[in-house]
């Protein structure tokens, strides 16, 4: 899976869907295109220092290769914020998160991507 690393990708992940999980945010974008699905990971500095941040990105990382290489659509970017929660919750709960979410963010794809737009 092609990994973002655009500044303008995330932040244009960051206007679409999202699904919110105790162990992450994920955040979904059609591109309307059929290319292969792209995937995105990042950690803010509220969560902590560098050694916490790389250690949730590594896991977010692996979970990726797992589970959401299965489950991506063609023409999609997908953005995972990790959370405090993450370096913590055990890895089946992880998984579990993100599942959920993506059942979440794929079953509303259909209505407006854009936030503020009816």
């Amino acid at each position: 899976m092609e990994r973002l690393k655009r500044r303008q990708d995330f932040v244009a992940a960051a206007r679409a869907q999202y699904a919110a999980t105790p162990g992450m945010v994920v955040q979904m974008r059609d591109r309307h295109d059929e290319a292969p699905p792209r995937v995105g990971f990042t950690a803010t500095r509220k969560i902590g220092n560098a050694v916490v941040r790389n250690r949730i990105k590594r896991r977010l990382r692996e979970l990726a290769r797992l589970s959401l290489a299965k489950a991506a659509r063609p023409g999609h970017d997908y953005v995972l914020i990790g959370r405090a929660a993450t370096a913590g919750r055990p890895f089946s709960d992880l998984e579990k998160d993100l599942t959920s979410a993506l059942k979440r963010l794929h079953r509303t794809a259909h209505l407006a991507a854009d936030k503020g737009t009816s």
